[in-house]
């Protein structure tokens, strides 16, 4: 299992591996390239996640994505918060997560 000392050295190796596109989060999909791409949860998949837990900061609680989606050819990273900053999400998307 991996282990990273900080949010950004996460982002650092995941790019170097080759999940280049930065996703955002909608309530039923992911999106990238200011939103050329609708990714729904059938459509892609997490290859790999780190969860950053700071009882001391809460905006140091998120977690990072590697996502890959086939159908499109496209690999990127999803930061999400969680706790009082997560955003609501359809079932699909919250089972998809989890």
């Amino acid at each position: 299992m991996e282990n990273f000392d900080s949010l950004i050295d996460a982002i650092n190796t995941y790019k170097s591996e080759g999940y280049t596109e930065d996703f955002n989060l909608k309530q039923n999909c992911i999106s990238c390239r200011n939103g050329a791409y609708s990714i729904f949860h059938n459509e892609f998949n997490i290859d790999k996640f780190y969860r950053f837990e700071a009882d001391t900061d809460p905006d140091e609680q998120s977690i990072i994505y590697a996502i890959s989606s086939p159908k499109y050819q496209l690999k990127g990273i999803l930061i999400n918060a969680y706790g009082i900053y997560s955003e609501p999400l359809t079932d699909e998307m919250l089972s998809k997560l989890k």
